[in-house]
């Protein structure tokens, strides 16, 4: 389900809300993220000064995507950038990926 963040408070609400419909503990999502229990709070409450690298990590090891509805000229642009820079499309270097999630049966409820 697509759900329109507009604040820092939508989109910690929005993690919180995963984070429990999952079963996953704070602590656990943190240790599997490789973020601190208070890091994950912080996100958690909305803190708008969070440091967004981080914050990707979160969002991938819930499995949460993050996607930006950009105008398809500002599209091509971003491709072109992304060419010039040889990053492609997806960097491979960024947050936790699928495999590092906790798996269902070993998550428990906070």
């Amino acid at each position: 389900m697509r759900v329109p963040i507009q604040s820092t408070v939508d989109l910690g609400l929005a993690v919180r809300a995963v984070r429990r419909h999952s079963r996953v503990r704070i602590d656990d999502l943190a240790a599997t993220a490789g973020v601190s229990k208070q890091f994950t709070q912080d996100v958690e409450h909305g803190k708008p000064t969070v440091q967004f690298g981080r914050v990707l990590k979160l969002l991938a090891e819930l499995g949460i995507p993050l996607e930006l509805n950009i105008p398809d000229e500002a599209a091509r642009a971003l491709a072109t950038l992304r060419t010039e820079k040889g990053a492609g499309a997806i960097d491979s270097s960024g947050p936790a990926s699928a495999d590092t999630k906790v798996p269902p049966a070993s998550k428990s409820r906070t």
